[in-house]
Formats: C-alpha cells, sequence, structure tokens
C-alpha cells in the first residue's frame, strides 16, 4: 500500500511505523493529538477511486494527514460503495489501533455517509455504523464527518 503526505512526498516507511513516527514527533513537540481515519470515493466511468486519509489533529494547532489512492473496475451499488469505503477506513484503524492505545492519542472512524434519510447515502449508515463501532472504534457520520467527506473528498480524483 503506497501512501503519501498531502504535498506529495511518498512515505517511504510502512504506514505503521510513519504513524508511529509522527505520534512521538508531535507529542515530543507538546502537541496533544487526535486521529481520524476516512475514506471518501469518486466513479468515473467504469473506474471507482478510493481515497483513504490518516488526519492528524494537533489541539489547537491545526493538522496534517497522510494519503493513500486505489482504483477500481468493480462496479458497486451506492451501498456496496459506502460500506466497502467504511471497511477500509476500519482496515486502516485495526491495523494502527494498537499505537493509538499505547501513545494514548484517541482516535474516530469518519463514515461520508448522510444521516438524512432523503439522500442515497443513508441506507448504508445503519451497517456502517453497527460495523464501525463493533468493532470498538469512535464513529462519526456526516456532517462530523470531515476526515471523509472533507478531506478524502479533497484528494480522490
Amino acid at each position: 500500500m503506497l501512501w503519501r503526505k498531502f504535498n506529495g512526498d511518498p512515505i517511504q516507511l510502512p504506514i505503521k511505523n510513519a504513524v508511529e513516527q509522527a505520534i512521538k514527533r508531535e507529542t515530543a513537540d507538546g502537541f496533544h493529538l487526535k486521529v481520524c481515519i476516512g475514506t471518501d470515493s469518486q466513479v468515473k466511468g467504469r473506474e471507482t477511486e478510493f481515497a483513504t486519509v490518516i488526519v492528524f489533529l494537533r489541539e489547537g494547532h491545526g493538522g496534517f494527514m497522510f494519503i493513500h489512492n486505489e482504483k477500481t473496475l468493480q462496479s458497486y451499488s451506492i451501498k456496496e460503495r459506502m460500506l466497502v469505503e467504511v471497511a477500509k477506513s476500519i482496515e486502516i484503524a485495526y491495523e494502527l489501533c494498537d499505537l493509538f492505545t499505547e501513545y494514548d492519542v484517541d482516535m474516530e472512524v469518519h463514515a461520508d455517509i448522510n444521516t438524512n434519510p432523503h439522500f442515497k447515502s443513508n441506507e448504508a449508515l445503519r451497517e456502517a455504523m453497527g460495523y464501525i463501532l463493533g468493532m470498538g472504534f469512535a464513529f462519526k457520520a456526516k456532517p462530523e464527518a470531515f476526515a471523509s467527506s472533507s478531506c478524502a473528498n479533497k484528494v480522490v480524483n
């Protein structure tokens, strides 16, 4: 899995090592961190692109993110696509959760799913929420899910 910084620089280390280095660096600099993980997707023709982000928030001092993009030719219904987004976020959250526990960093999984039943993505809300909460992670949906609806949304081409 290839990850990069927002400025485009590739992250050479395995993502777990890069996240641990970031946590150590930021806490050594005196910042209290919170991490939000989210995924968004875009369909263009036959291709679906997913962008997963790990957003590091420095309490009161901005933040930064690590980004992973991937494309597939698989076709999804809106509900399937929303659940694949959630699965991608959970996959990385699960890989990193012991680090967040070890370094006492709060973590949330953000789902780009609308809480308003008038939107099609709402069909996936109950399953997504159950999936995330069932894994033991804190959950946010739109409009609070900025990691997926704002950050990942900006980096999905």
